[in-house]
């Protein structure tokens, strides 16, 4: 169900692009809007992996370099049944984490340094599997396409500001056309936008705790990063506000209101549904058919790295 609602989401995203390129430019427009959004999504197929990843200053390590949250992440791609992604650190103070990548095969994975410093291993392996979520349903190449188009009806908006609608007697309202994709075509794409990035988000929570197996461990991540990024700014983020729905938890502080206008739930319900989950797992005496239960780590794997030092065990 929850594949047709994005399915449905993207489709209506795409249509929207194409009216407003109709409403600009009549038959032409939708055309010109048809070529552009192919050209933008194949770009953003090949690139916007590199792109996203370079944005926010995101450093390659490996097990040499961060051996405890490399071996993390080994372990839970193993569990998942997924290839080894590769492996970011990105050196910010604000806890947070998201995955990119085209598909499994060419994923990737990144962590804040205060994300590592903020969390114990449970935590950190909750997030690092909600991430791997992420992969496993191919959700990093669905939200990124939806960030490009959202800014391709940006763009046609901005298009129709400058310029106004067109004369030809195809395009059926002329300069009010324009007008109505000026004003309503990016708040229609930015609600669409967030919905695809809401729904993918419980999804990602589900088959993450199913993979960590602990339900309990994310719930408890996702409280602390929400309160960290409440308090600590993401200046990339700020400026790349496009990007946000890429991140566990949003990054932004200049947060609306919850439900319409958020890039994700709301996480006082992502944390209960986890916690109803958990306890659907404990009547079940087990995680189900596709993950086994994770080794339980030792306290002395917990990070204890102090929140001034950049490096560590942890990277």
């Amino acid at each position: 169900m929850a594949y047709m609602r994005t399915a449905l989401l993207l489709a209506a995203l795409t249509g929207l692009f194409l009216a407003a390129g109709f409403l600009i430019g009549g038959q032409q427009g939708m055309v010109l809007a048809f070529v552009i959004a192919c050209a933008m999504n194949l770009f953003a197929y090949w690139n916007a992996d590199k792109l996203v990843l370079r944005m926010y200053g995101a450093r390659p390590v490996d097990r040499a370099s961060a051996p405890e949250f490399h071996d993390l992440v080994a372990e839970l791609a193993e569990r998942a049944q997924l290839p080894m992604p590769k492996v970011y650190i990105i050196d910010n103070p604000q806890p947070n984490a998201f995955a990119t990548g085209r598909n499994p095969e060419n994923a990737a994975v990144a962590a804040t340094t205060g994300l590592l410093q903020m969390l114990n291993r449970d935590e950190i392996a909750g997030v690092m599997a909600h991430e791997l979520a992420h992969v496993k349903n191919r959700d990093s190449l669905t939200m990124t396409i939806t960030a490009v188009l959202a800014g391709a009806i940006g763009m046609l908006a901005n298009f129709a500001f400058f310029f106004g609608g067109s004369r030809d007697r195809e395009s059926p309202l002329g300069g009010i056309g324009a007008l109505l994709v000026m004003l309503l075509a990016p708040l229609a794409a930015m609600l669409v936008q967030f919905a695809i990035s809401r729904s993918r988000e419980y999804e990602a929570d589900r088959i993450g705790a199913a993979i960590s197996g602990r339900p309990r461990s994310l719930a408890s991540a996702l409280a602390k990063i929400s309160n960290g990024a409440a308090q600590i700014p993401n200046e990339a983020a700020e400026s790349n506000p496009a990007t946000a729905h890429l991140f566990i938890i949003n990054p932004l502080h200049g947060r609306g209101a919850d439900s319409l206008f958020s890039t994700h739930p709301a996480t006082q319900n992502r944390i209960e549904r986890l916690l109803a989950l958990e306890n659907t797992m404990g009547e079940a005496g087990s995680m189900g058919q596709e993950f086994s239960p994770a080794p339980r780590a030792t306290p002395t794997r917990r990070s204890t790295i102090p929140r001034s030092t950049p490096r560590g065990p942890w990277g």
